[in-house]
């Protein structure tokens, strides 16, 4: 019986995981045997059911089971790993206005991490999100298949079309998403040059994605190794050394703007927002020479414990919400950084307000946006957000290089080992599977040999029997395995290696059972 090569192993995933509980929605099987029914006992037992019927049904066909596999589109999942891949958008691809609409708070990202886990080409996601960024990594059965499930996924929880998505994206694959990352978690990407809170954030992905189904192995070593990469270039480097975060950027930008004959000692601040960023921008303040300010907050305690952690003689002045409005009147320049998912600042309620010299000027590092956009258009106000931070950030570019160049040294020493790491793990399902495989050989025959010669044999006999054929197996095996080591301890190269493995799987009958795993962690994962 031949069997189809235009039919696509992925067209099976899609149907089953699409309902795994509905055995009606059963997709048509990998080799085309109308006699092989699904078992209606449940999708995960049906699925293994029929690989194995397929299996034994093409043994009488003139083309062997294992060669029907071998040539049809089997293959790209039993001998292609898969790959690690990064959807993202950022500050150097789009616009605030789609970043905003993209952005997962943090208590959200266990429930993004397993809604794409659901997609029928994910093993395995986690998000980083941040005010400049919103990347999704996953390792994905199919590279095209999951981009393509990943984008739509974003564009349904965002409401921005695919088209404009994939207009702004970028899409990174393995080794490249390696070394993004760990740019990434050192500060290399970032507007101001080795800001230590996308460190913190990478850490936070790890924090919350353990015991999140979907956090698996691949990814989490990824962010766990990229957390060593970003702390080494900062210690060894010194990288961070002068640089400033997002919110000390602001406090630069803010004060690059005031007019000549105002300071930051004699200019009226507003801060509206006590959490980390507004707690930032306040220290940043004080640090250049800001000896007072008011801070709006749904709450005092957070400001209280802000102004115990001052030094002698700054002045914080609490507010409450209500008042945030009559503050922004008596305020020079007005810092928000709040999570709002609306506008705090409306255009009619900048036009309201008492006018100042040149201008009121908002700086908004929050996204969303607390400061509508429409707000910009008014003579009485300059509004600036966390796009606008670049100019802050292009007085440095020399040092930042040079920094720069240092640290990926680092990154490319990490990412070095990383890659290694991850080459270790492709043989490790097929170094089991071949150890069950021998182990049910061992077992049935010494069982065979019992049933038929093991009457009035001592358990001292029986134990020798059972250690004389485990012995054996494990002496047969010592070769292949051998040949399956894939931590750099020899000089066999990863090709060979991997076409190794290959041979062993088509000799021994193992590509199917592979598939079956595969399968069945996305069925257990629905």
């Amino acid at each position: 019986m031949a069997v189809s090569k235009s039919f696509l192993v992925s067209s099976k995933l899609e149907t089953l995981l699409s309902n795994p509980n509905d055995p009606s929605s059963s997709p048509a099987p990998l080799i085309r045997i109308p006699t092989c029914p699904m078992n209606n006992n449940g999708s995960r037992r049906g699925l293994i059911q029929r690989a194995r019927c397929e299996i034994s049904s093409s043994k009488a066909a003139s083309v062997s089971a294992l060669e029907q596999l071998k040539t049809s589109a089997i293959d790209r999942y039993t001998k292609e790993r898969s790959s690690i891949v990064v959807i993202g958008l950022n500050i150097h691809t789009a616009p605030v206005e789609m970043r905003e609409k993209l952005a997962i708070p943090e208590a959200e990202w266990p429930r993004a991490i397993t809604e794409l886990c659901n997609l029928n080409h994910i093993e395995e996601a986690a998000v980083l999100s941040t005010c400049n960024r919103m990347e999704i990594y996953v390792l994905a059965l199919s590279q095209h298949r999951g981009v393509k499930e990943v984008t739509e996924w974003m564009s349904k929880t965002s409401g921005i079309p695919v088209s404009d998505l994939c207009h702004h994206r970028f899409v990174m694959y393995d080794k490249d998403v390696t070394q993004h990352l760990f740019q990434v978690s050192a500060g290399l990407d970032s507007l101001v040059l080795g800001e230590g809170q996308i460190l913190a954030q990478v850490k936070q992905v790890v924090n919350l994605g353990q015991g999140v189904n979907g956090f698996g192995r691949h990814i989490s070593g990824l962010f766990k190794k990229a957390i060593t990469a970003g702390k080494r270039a900062r210690t060894e480097t010194n990288i961070a050394a002068g640089a400033v975060s997002v919110s000390s950027a602001a406090v630069e930008l803010a004060l690059m703007k005031l007019p000549a004959h105002a300071s930051s000692s004699s200019a009226r601040m507003l801060v509206v927002g006590a959490g980390k960023m507004g707690k930032l921008v306040i220290k940043h303040l004080v640090a250049k020479g800001c000896t007072k300010m008011v801070v709006v907050n749904r709450s005092e305690e957070r400001v209280v414990a802000i102004r115990q952690e001052m030094p002698p003689g700054v002045e914080i002045v609490y507010k409450p919400f209500d008042e945030m409005l009559t503050c922004a009147g008596e305020a020079d320049v007005v810092f928000t950084s709040t999570a709002s998912e609306s506008p705090l600042f409306l255009k009619e309620h900048v036009e309201s307000l008492p006018p100042v010299a040149d201008g009121r000027l908002f700086v908004d590092i929050s996204v969303p946006r607390n400061v509508d956009s429409c707000v910009g258009e008014l003579d009485s106000a300059r509004v600036y957000n966390v796009d606008d931070l670049k100019e802050v950030v292009a007085a440095n570019k020399e040092d930042r290089a040079k920094k720069a160049m240092e640290a990926q040294g680092i990154i490319a020493e990490e990412s070095k080992q990383f890659e290694a790491w991850r080459d270790s793990l492709e043989t490790v399902p097929t170094i089991k599977k071949l150890r069950e495989y021998c182990e049910r050989t061992r077992a049935g025959l010494v069982e065979r040999f019992m049933s038929k010669h093991g009457d009035g044999m001592d358990k001292k006999t029986w134990k020798a029997v059972e250690d004389l054929t485990r012995s054996v197996v494990n002496k047969i095996l010592h070769g292949p395995m051998q040949h399956l080591r894939c931590d750099g301890s020899d000089s066999r190269t990863l090709k060979e290696t991997l076409e190794n493995m290959q041979a062993l799987n088509r000799m021994y009958g193992l590509d199917v059972e592979l598939l079956e795993d595969k399968i069945r962690v996305k069925v257990e994962q629905k």
